[in-house]
């Protein structure tokens, strides 16, 4: 059996999830379900039943894709990661797909149960996993498939490493405070200051990496 062996079958399974549920609730679905949904959590869409595949097929095909990318990235990333990275982004690649299965599991329990607030639900999911990504942002070593990938980054090693130091910080507690804000505040300012946490998220580290890059790559 080869090494990767245990990994697809995980995540074949995990994707399973959804679609398991999905077929199960079938037959006591209505015939008329909710399948996209606002800021505020409310349904803004409908479709037939059988659409209750729909967020499992699509969220399934890329959780696939993402995990054979990222359990090969060092077949195809000129920079070639090391080997403690390609272990890394192999635990990467089914954490990946167990938090598109969350998701897509979240959506499939929304579409039959429209009181849930999905919202309530989806930002706090997606704060805590883009928490858990900032804490792992230190530990990634130049590649051109994760982290950020920004001409200086890509070009000098100590602007990559200083750079994700400080992204991973950012992340961390930014993920953190979208997760915390999104359960207690009103759906509406959940979803504003997720979006706002997001800008800053990104905009942080691009700036200490461009100011790092105009200081001759020196750490002050």
């Amino acid at each position: 059996m080869k090494k990767s062996t245990p990994n697809l079958l995980i995540a074949l399974v995990l994707i399973a999830i959804p679609f398991g549920y999905a077929a199960f609730i079938y037959s006591s679905l209505p015939a008329t379900i909710p399948i996209h949904f606002n800021y505020k959590g409310e349904a803004d869409g409908f479709g037939g039943k059988d659409s209750i595949f729909l967020g499992p097929g699509i969220l399934g095909a890329v959780s696939l894709f993402t995990f054979f990318l990222l359990s090969n990235i060092k077949n195809f990333d000129p920079k070639r990661v090391k080997e403690e990275d390609d272990g890394m982004f192999k635990k990467f690649a089914i954490l990946m797909v167990a938090f598109l299965s969350l998701l897509s599991l979240i959506i499939t329990i929304s579409a039959n149960s429209p009181a849930i607030n999905v919202t309530k639900l989806l930002l706090p999911a997606i704060g805590l996993f883009l928490a858990f990504i900032g804490w792992m942002m230190p530990k990634l070593h130049q590649n051109y498939f994760a982290g950020f990938k920004l001409p200086w980054t890509l070009e000098n090693v100590d602007n990559w490493n200083e750079t994700h130091k400080v992204a991973g910080k950012v992340w961390l507690y930014g993920g953190i405070f979208q997760a915390i804000t999104a359960l207690i505040l009103p759906s509406k300012w959940g979803f504003i200051c997720f979006m706002i946490a997001v800008v800053v998220m990104v905009i942080i580290p691009t700036v200490f990496s461009y100011r790092m890059y105009k200081r001759g790559n020196t750490i002050q």
